[in-house]
């Protein structure tokens, strides 16, 4: 690939494929070196792609990819990032939310990767369930099982924080 073509994809797509891993990965250092292997990956590639759709939808497969590799290593497995316990720390210290505003793509980072990546992918990429089971390798209706469990997640967690909001 041309690096002028490369600079191109580059530029239009980090942005997007960036979410999409840190969606998945919930920490920011994941996130980016999953997307570095990606942007690699499409260097090395000799796929033809037929359009702009085709190159974008390759870039977010190959990237949940890099991050379902990630998290299968053995390492990961028995490791906790640095991220996840200031998160987790700050969220337990933090008894005095300001307001009763509640911040959705707070709470679907919150999700699980399974079920966050298809929110992201259908409400923030705008992705029909059909794509969506092509990027992330499952079927349609396991996607639209996600969804709705995904949903019910949100609405819970949503109807939580109301709760204590109400009740401070």
């Amino acid at each position: 690939m041309e690096a002028d073509r490369y600079r191109q994809i580059a530029e239009k797509y980090l942005d997007i494929v960036y979410k999409a891993t840190y969606n998945y990965c919930k920490n920011e250092h994941d996130a980016s070196d999953a997307v570095q292997n990606t942007f690699i990956k499409l260097i090395r590639t000799d796929t033809e792609f037929e359009d702009e759709e085709h190159i974008k939808k390759w870039l977010i497969r190959v990237a949940i990819n890099e991050c379902k590799s990630m998290w299968r290593s053995v390492w990961r497995r028995k490791t906790v990032s640095l991220d996840e316990m200031e998160t987790d720390a700050i969220h337990m210290d933090d008894k005095d939310m300001a307001g009763s505003d509640i911040n959705i793509a707070e709470l679907v980072m919150k999700l699980p990767p399974k079920y966050s990546i298809v929110i992201h992918l259908y409400y923030y990429e705008g992705y029909n369930v059909e794509e969506i089971a092509q990027l992330v390798g499952i079927t349609p209706t396991n996607v639209q099982t996600r969804l709705m469990r995904a949903r019910n997640k949100l609405k819970k967690q949503v109807q939580s924080q109301n709760g204590r909001y109400q009740n401070e």
